[in-house]
């Protein structure tokens, strides 16, 4: 399962994680301080919101050649860039200040921060487990946008597979378009599939001359098989499939240059010797 519908709204499964994660530290250092009486939410929201800091600086540091021209995108949080190693790093560091001048609330802290750790930690390794024991290809029911069935294994042809659950009436999923497009001229080395969920070809054509894109493999899923399938409960997601079909990276929301390259790493370097750009070539 790769996200959860909460009313409206989705919620991605590492996302749910650091939330449950956080409400395990809040009660857990509720219970320790209780008989001292010592309040720690506040230090836990501190050290959150530091982690979330620090890992949006780390992946902006990271992939910083995509924010050169795009100085608004680094403060985007939309596009779900974190490292999490960044994030971990400056949690622990803020940490360890606070149980150094905070000498009266170190244990109910201490026992916090460790039991957030140890749920998010244990939880997030569960899941990874079973995924790499079961996400591969799912096998859906696709038509092109002549409405003939296409078969996504003889699709991928052995490359790896970036594939593409979006929507017309989906403005993230609009936004990511472009970006998408230049990936799929950028790297063809690499399959890049446009999975629409639950509308009609005519209503896909439409939109895509509305838009004056040009996407290769943009495939109708009338029932919204695929998302069901792989667990989405929200759009826009994209999935990052191996040559050998195995999912090895997933995200939901909206993409942006470094967010897509960040999945785009978890493939081999031979598959993404990079063509010209659009903005390189008319140059």
């Amino acid at each position: 399962m790769l996200s959860v519908g909460v009313g409206p709204f989705s919620l991605s499964i590492g996302h749910l994680l650091l939330v449950m994660a956080f409400i395990v530290a809040l009660v857990v250092g509720a219970l320790a301080g209780r008989r001292e009486n010592l309040p720690i939410s506040g230090a836990l929201a501190d050290i959150f919101l530091a982690a979330m800091v620090g890992a949006r600086i780390g992946f902006v540091v990271r992939y910083f050649e995509y924010y050169e021209n795009d100085w608004l995108g680094i403060i985007d949080i939309r596009d779900g860039g974190f490292d999490v190693v960044s994030g971990l790093v400056v949690a622990l560091l803020f940490t360890g200040y606070l149980l150094w001048r905070r000498t009266n609330i170190r244990r109910p802290l201490g026992i916090a921060v460790a039991a957030g750790l140890m749920t998010w930690g244990f939880t997030a390794g569960v899941i990874a487990l079973i995924e790499d024991q079961t996400q591969g290809l799912p096998e859906v029911a696709l038509t092109d946008l002549n409405e003939q069935p296409v078969s996504l294994d003889a699709l991928t042809r052995g490359q790896p597979t970036v594939v593409n659950l979006w929507a017309t009436w989906c403005p993230p999923c609009i936004r990511e378009m472009p970006v998408l497009e230049d990936a799929q001229g950028r790297y063809p080395g690499v399959n890049f599939v446009f999975a629409n969920q639950g509308e009609h070809p005519e209503t896909i054509n439409r939109f895509l001359t509305e838009q004056n894109l040009a996407l290769e493999h943009v495939l109708s899923d009338r029932q919204g098989g695929f998302g069901r399938a792989v667990g989405s409960q929200g759009l826009p997601t994209t999935l990052f499939y191996s040559a050998q079909g195995k999912l090895v990276d997933s995200h939901m929301g909206e993409l942006s240059k470094a967010s897509l390259a960040s999945g785009l790493e978890r493939f081999d370097a031979s598959h993404l010797e990079p063509s010209p750009s659009k903005e390189e070539t008319s140059r």
